[in-house]
């Protein structure tokens, strides 16, 4: 069942729980809707899949327009065409406990976790489920919930790790180390990998399935240093023959591509829309982009490389030219829905296998798995001589140019290889300080939970 047909159950089972507000007011724990959900096959799917309509089904949430656009503003992938307060401050790295998308993308994944905690739930009681269908939907509600937690450990550092629906302990509940919320999105990601089956439920890549579960353990082992382990999952799904590094750059981001390991599924599609990325970004024959390349990036593209080709465009303003993404074509469409919002990808894979391999100074490796990226980008093979710290910039140059204004990687890979104060205070001399590095801890989860701390320089 697609998720535009689940769009209006899931909004009316999750509207029970008040799980969006769970940071807030969530309902006590007797009062939850779980119980009634999941009492046979049918229902429990439906309330499984609701949560990725939820998160879904919204433009300028966590999960599409804001976790794509944001963090490449606060490094230097991305700026807003005009002067916006809410985005000014991050592009200038000057986040306050009181902005606005702080606050947003604090509460959008807590909602999600929320929701996926109430799943696991009532999965757990459920005694009416075909064996199969409960096991696979028990794996993908423990793979949402360590995709979550995730970014909130990523974007803020040390967060309340939150594994129920007990409103008594989830609204005193103080921030857990980082090192704790890594051993529990392990575990989960672990038993997700042990449950889900290889092949997607419905043939659309658009619920998660082993190798789902198996890409994401790669990523967090490469992020928590364990680099024998990060090129073991990798190398996983590398060897998988449903994915494949597809030569045509403009096919990667249609629904279900071969480098599709998980997409969410557009299912608002009022007036034509397909992702709400490209919607935001992909202006109209006669607009002016909003959401423009910063000329760093545009600059760090070899000559020749296809993907400045094909996922960037440009348009003369005022006669000045501009770049804008390009990775998502559609603003709007009469002829249905051809792209679907991109969340776990293929080529992400050789990429985390290439830095794993080169920091264990399996140099060759390496070299081989970056010029197979470069090789569908039209550039040539890197070269051999290249020590492991040539190999590692190589890593970061690669993602950087493959990645670009998706999920936050760099954002991400500035921080978590302390590359960060290096690069950005050079972007951006009069804002950048160290302690940008992480955002901070919302004032309005600060005033409804006690137990809350503040992340340093924004007290």
């Amino acid at each position: 069942m697609k998720y535009s047909q689940l769009f209006i159950i899931s909004l009316l089972l999750f509207a029970v729980t008040s799980c969006r507000k769970y940071v807030d007011t969530p309902l006590p724990k007797n009062e939850l809707v779980s119980d009634l959900v999941f009492t046979d096959d049918k229902s429990a799917v439906a309330g499984v899949t609701g949560v990725y309509s939820d998160m879904n089904a919204f433009n300028y949430q966590f999960p599409n327009t804001l976790i794509n656009f944001l963090p490449a503003m606060g490094a230097d992938e991305l700026f807003y065409y005009t002067t916006y307060a809410a985005f000014d401050v991050f592009r200038n790295n000057s986040l306050l406990p009181s902005s606005q998308y702080v606050s947003i993308m604090w509460s959008g994944p807590y909602s999600y976790i929320y929701n996926a905690n109430a799943c696991i739930e009532g999965l757990d009681k459920a005694t009416g489920l075909t064996p199969s269908i409960k096991s696979q939907l028990m794996g993908e509600s423990l793979f949402l919930r360590a995709f979550l937690h995730f970014y909130l450990v990523n974007l803020y550092g040390d967060v309340p790790l939150i594994t129920s629906t007990d409103y008594a302990l989830n609204t005193n509940k103080p921030r857990d180390p980082a090192a704790t919320v890594y051993a529990a999105i392990i575990k989960d990601l672990l038993q997700a990998q042990s449950l889900m089956g290889d092949d997607y439920p419905t043939g659309a890549r658009t619920r998660p399935n082993k190798a789902a579960a198996t890409a994401m353990l790669a990523r967090v082992y490469l992020y928590t240093g364990q680099w024998a382990a990060a090129e073991t999952q990798a190398s996983q799904v590398i060897a998988d023959s449903r994915y494949e590094l597809l030569t045509d750059l403009n096919s990667v981001f249609l629904a279900n591509s071969n480098e599709a390991i998980w997409q969410l599924e557009a299912i608002n599609t009022g007036g034509g829309r397909n992702t709400w990325e490209g919607f935001t970004a992909t202006p109209t024959a006669t607009s002016t982009p909003l959401y423009r390349l910063d000329s760093t990036l545009v600059a760090a593209f070899e000559p020749g490389d296809l993907r400045k080709a094909d996922w960037t465009s440009s348009r003369t303003v005022s006669g000045k030219l501009v770049n804008f993404p390009y990775k998502y074509k559609v603003r709007t469409s009469t002829s249905g829905v051809s792209e679907y919002s991109m969340v776990l990808r293929f080529a992400e894979q050789y990429l985390i296998r290439a830095e794993a391999r080169a920091q264990q100074n399996k140099l060759p490796d390496a070299l081989a798995d970056l010029d197979a990226i470069r090789s569908r980008a039209g550039l040539g093979a890197l070269s051999s001589s290249l020590d492991q710290a040539g190999v590692l910039q190589a890593v970061e140059q690669e993602r950087r140019v493959e990645l670009f204004t998706e999920w936050g990687h760099r954002w991400l890979d500035l921080k978590r290889t302390n590359r960060a104060t290096a690069v950005l205070s050079a972007e951006k001399p009069t804002f950048w300080q160290p302690t940008d590095t992480l955002y901070p801890i919302p004032a309005d989860a600060i005033k409804t939970n006690s137990h809350l701390t503040q992340n340093n320089g924004y007290n």
